[in-house]
């Protein structure tokens, strides 16, 4: 089965290097000869767009995406719109820091109703498609593991991102594979033959057994059970060869030196991914 032959593709998520700053990450990044980076919003309003933008040109880094959008559904029409706002901020950090992806996770309902938390979220991403596409920046629907519904996301399977992002242009919306969301569906390479020519992001992280945390249970690849070469072949045959961000919620990992982490990443990356 193929093999990935070095890390021209590979991109830290800076969510797995959390204690770092945007600066220390993005430094970090260039000692490891890492590529790429995706960004986190609270890690850029530490110290504001223009001193971002400055320290990703100066060490040559790409950003391979901005997180998060999204997070559409609320109580009231007030809210909403306040949501929509935040999120066309996030299309601008996108645009001016030259992510192409915005990264949407799409936020839970209010109250009890699954449905009209849905509606929500289809009506929000329909009001941020023209600000993001004048800007250049797509969409990335990210469908999280079911475990998530109740308190980050509403859409939890890639058919259900793929029903939102197949109204639109693949230039405008797209789908987000992470495999530690998607590794158990038995509809998956069926769901990702379909989003062929519109998914805007792979992200790599293992499921661990037992999971010690819901939010915080995420393993560094190859320490878990997910067989990550079938889903990114499956990837790649539907058209995307472009950043694989590794993306990992733990705080063992959070504890640990972050160039060391990097170190193992880049060691896991080739021999699992």
């Amino acid at each position: 089965m193929s093999k990935l032959q070095n890390i021209e593709r590979l991109s830290l998520n800076q969510i797995t290097t959390d204690p770092w700053s945007l600066q220390e990450a993005v430094e970090g990044c260039a000692r490891a000869e890492v590529p790429w980076i995706a960004l986190w919003r609270h890690k850029i309003e530490e110290i504001g767009l223009k001193q971002s933008k400055r320290i990703i040109q100066d060490a040559g880094i790409n950003v391979s995406s901005i997180c998060r959008g999204g997070m559409f559904p609320a109580a009231t029409k007030e809210e909403r719109q306040k949501r929509i706002e935040d999120n066309r901020r996030a299309v601008d950090e996108a645009a001016e820091l030259g992510a192409e992806v915005l990264v949407l996770v799409c936020g839970p309902a209010p109250d009890k109703e699954l449905i009209s938390a849905r509606k929500m979220v289809a009506e929000g991403i329909e009001q941020l498609v023209p600000y993001a596409k004048e800007r250049g920046v797509k969409l990335g629907i990210e469908a999280l593991h079911p475990m998530y519904a109740a308190e980050r996301s509403v859409i939890v399977s890639l058919e259900h991102a793929n029903d939102l992002a197949e109204k639109y242009s693949p230039d405008e919306v797209g789908v987000i594979v992470d495999v530690f969301h998607v590794w158990w569906d038995p509809a998956l390479f069926q769901q990702i033959s379909r989003a062929k020519g519109r998914i805007l992001g792979y992200h790599v992280s293992d499921w661990l057994v037992p999971v010690p945390d819901l939010l915080m249970g995420r393993g560094m690849m190859g320490d878990g059970v997910i067989d990550f070469k079938p889903i990114r072949l499956a990837v790649e045959e539907a058209g995307y060869t472009g950043p694989i961000e590794v993306e990992i919620f733990n705080q063992k990992i959070w504890d640990q030196p972050g160039d060391e982490v990097l170190a193992l990443m880049k060691e896991r990356y080739l021999e699992y991914v």
